[in-house]
C-alpha cells in the first residue's frame, strides 16, 4: 500500500484509560492512531471511535511486536509516533512479592518497552524522524509502598528514556517520558489503587482526582513538531503531588 499522507501513531495499552485518552488527543491532531492492546474487543471499539486501527498484541512477546509493526507498515507505510503506555500495576506488599511476580511485571513494563522501541525505532531511523513518549509514573519519585516491582520498572523506564534519547537523537528522533500521578481511570477504579485517592489528593497542589484527560495533552505535545527541541526529559503530570 502507498505511504499514508498523514502521520501514524502506535499507542500501546490504549483500549481504555489513560492510553485511550492519549490516543483520542493525538487523533484530534489529525494523526492516524493504532490502538495496540491485549484486549482485542475494547481495542476494536476504541479504534472504531477514533477512526484508527486495532491490533491485538502482547508487547512482552518479541514475535507479536514484530507482527504489529509489520501490520502497521503494510497498511500505512510509516510510523511517526510511538507512545508506550501498556503496563501492569499489581498491588503486592513487599513481604508477598515473589520473583515470578517480579519478572511478570518486568516482562511487560520493561521488556515490552524495549521491544517496542527497538522495532519502531528502526523504522523511524530509516525515515529520519520520530517521536517516542514513554509513560513512567510519579511513584518513582514518591516511592509508593506495596509496589516495589512497579516502582522499579518505572525507574527503568525513566533511565531507558534518557539513554535512548542519546542514542537516536542523531536520526531526528526524540524520546521523552511522562510520569502521571494517581489517575481515576477505569482500571484504577476497579483496583485497590482506588483507595489511595484519600491519601494522595490532600498532598496535591490541585485538590481533586486526576483524570485520564489531564495526562493526554502533555503526552500529545511531546509528539508534535513544537516539541522538537525536547528530548531525554521527564515531565511529571500529577497535580503537584510531587514537586522537584
Amino acid at each position: 500500500m502507498a505511504k499514508s499522507e498523514t502521520q501514524v501513531a502506535i499507542i500501546t495499552g490504549s483500549a481504555q484509560g489513560i492510553g485511550k485518552a492519549i490516543a483520542s488527543r493525538i487523533a484530534a491532531n489529525g494523526v492516524t492512531v493504532v490502538i495496540a492492546d491485549l484486549n482485542e474487543k475494547k481495542a476494536q471499539a476504541t479504534a472504531a471511535e477514533l477512526g484508527g486501527l486495532a491490533v491485538k498484541v502482547d508487547i512482552s512477546q518479541e514475535a507479536e511486536v514484530a507482527a504489529l509493526v509489520a501490520t502497521v507498515m503494510a497498511k500505512y507505510g510509516r510510523i511517526d509516533i510511538l507512545v508506550n503506555d501498556a503496563a501492569i500495576v499489581p498491588f503486592v506488599p513487599w513481604s508477598d512479592l515473589t520473583f515470578t511476580e517480579w519478572r511478570r511485571v518486568m516482562a511487560v513494563n520493561v521488556d515490552g518497552l524495549f521491544l517496542m522501541c527497538r522495532a519502531v525505532g528502526d523504522v523511524m531511523k530509516d525515515a529520519g524522524y520520530g517521536r517516542i513518549v514513554n509513560i513512567a509514573s510519579n511513584v518513582f519519585v514518591a516511592g509508593t509502598p506495596n509496589l516495589a516491582h512497579y516502582v522499579a520498572s518505572k525507574g527503568a523506564v525513566i533511565g531507558f528514556t534518557r539513554a535512548l534519547a542519546s542514542e537516536v537523537g542523531q536520526f531526528g528522533i526524540t524520546v521523552n517520558a511522562v510520569a502521571p500521578g494517581l489517575t481515576e481511570s477505569d482500571g484504577v477504579k476497579e483496583s485497590p489503587h482506588n483507595e489511595g485517592f484519600g491519601y494522595v489528593v490532600p498532598m496535591q497542589a490541585i485538590d481533586r482526582k486526576g483524570q485520564p484527560e489531564d495526562i493526554a495533552p502533555a503526552v500529545a505535545f511531546l509528539t508534535t513538531e513544537e516539541a522538537r527541541w525536547v528530548t531525554g526529559s521527564l515531565l511529571v503530570v500529577d497535580g503537584g503531588h510531587t514537586r522537584h
